[in-house]
C-alpha cells in the first residue's frame, strides 16, 4: 500500500487493476483515458456504452464475490451505507476497497479530484471538472431569463414516496426550478426522505420528474394518486421520467446529461405555460 497515493503520479503507479462497483467511478476513468485500469464493472454500468464490454461483477446491492477476486483487483470503488455490506466482505476476502460517499454537486466534485489523483492523472481531473463547471454556469445563465421557477417535485420512489438526494435537488435549482421539499435535501438516507402523497399534493408541484432507481416510471399511477388530479402538474400534463442512468448516479451524467434534461423539460413547461395563457387571452377578447 506504500505507493497507494504515488508521489510522482506515474500512471503506472498502483492501482493498475480496478474494480467498478457504481457507474460514476467508472464513467470518471474512462473520461480521465484510464479505461484500461478497469477490470470489472457494474451491471449497471453505462457510461460510455463501451463500458459494456467490460466483466460485469455486481448489481448494486449484491456483488458476486468469487468473479471479483478472480479479476486480481488491486481496488474496489464502491458507494455509500448502500454498498456497505459489499466493502465490508471485500475487505474481509483480503482487497483494497474505497468507499465514496458523495451526495451533493460539491462532493461529486470532490470525488473526481481524489479519483483523477489516485490514477496519476490530477491535471487531466482539473480539465474535466472545469469542463462540467462550465455546462452548469451554462444551464444556470440559461435558467436566469426563465419569467419564474417553477415548482418541482423529484421522486426517487414511488412506495413509499421519497424525494430527491441532495445532488438531484441542486441541479434542479440550476436548471431553473424550486424544489418542492428543501428541507429534505440534507437527508442522506432515502428513507429519511419518504414524504406523504398528501403532502406534496397540499404543495401543489407544477412539474413532477420521476426516476424510479431503474424501475420503468408510471405516469397513469402518479396521475391517479389520492388529491393529485388538483395539482397543478397533473392538471397540465406535466409529468416526466427521467432515466435513473442520468440523473441518479452522482458523476459526471448527472451534471451534464440531467441537468441538461432538466432544464430542457421545465423551458418546455414554462412555454406550455405561456401558450396557454396566450390561448385564453384570445379567447376572452373574441368574446
Amino acid at each position: 500500500m506504500s505507493n497507494f497515493f504515488s508521489p510522482t503520479g506515474h500512471q503506472a503507479g498502483f492501482p493498475r487493476r480496478i474494480v467498478c462497483l457504481t457507474d460514476e467511478t467508472s464513467h470518471v476513468l474512462y473520461l480521465l483515458g484510464e479505461q484500461d485500469r478497469i477490470v470489472g464493472v457494474s451491471g449497471y454500468a453505462s457510461h460510455p456504452p463501451d463500458v459494456r464490454s467490460k466483466p460485469r461483477v455486481s448489481a448494486f446491492r449484491d456483488a458476486d464475490f468469487d468473479g471479483i477476486l478472480a479479476l486480481a483487483p488491486d481496488l474496489v470503488l464502491t458507494y455509500s451505507d448502500v454498498q456497505a455490506e459489499i466493502t465490508r466482505e471485500l475487505v474481509r476476502r483480503g482487497l483494497a476497497v474505497l468507499n465514496f460517499n458523495q451526495r451533493s454537486i460539491a462532493e461529486i466534485f470532490d470525488m473526481i479530484a481524489a479519483l483523477a489523483r489516485l490514477v496519476g492523472k490530477e491535471a487531466e481531473g482539473h480539465v474535466l471538472a472545469g469542463s462540467l463547471r462550465r455546462g452548469l454556469d451554462e444551464i444556470a445563465d440559461s435558467a436566469a431569463v426563465f419569467p419564474r421557477r417553477p415548482r418541482v417535485f423529484f421522486e426517487e420512489w414511488n412506495d413509499p414516496l421519497i424525494s430527491g438526494i441532495r445532488w438531484v435537488e441542486e441541479l434542479i435549482e440550476i436548471a431553473g426550478g424550486e424544489v418542492l421539499f428543501p428541507e429534505l435535501r440534507n437527508c442522506g438516507k432515502a428513507m429519511n426522505r419518504v414524504v406523504e402523497p398528501g403532502t406534496v399534493a397540499a404543495r401543489d408541484p407544477e412539474v413532477i420528474l420521476a426516476s424510479w432507481c431503474g424501475k420503468k416510471v408510471n405516469r397513469r399511477e402518479i396521475s391517479e394518486r389520492a388529491g393529485w388530479a388538483g395539482t397543478s402538474a397533473v392538471r397540465n400534463q406535466q409529468i416526466y421520467e427521467i432515466p435513473s442512468r442520468c440523473i441518479l448516479q452522482p458523476g459526471p451524467a448527472s451534471l451534464s446529461e440531467g441537468v441538461r434534461q432538466i432544464h430542457a423539460i421545465l423551458a418546455r413547461a414554462l412555454h406550455t405555460e405561456a401558450a396557454h395563457a396566450a390561448m385564453k387571452n384570445q379567447d376572452r377578447r373574441l368574446l
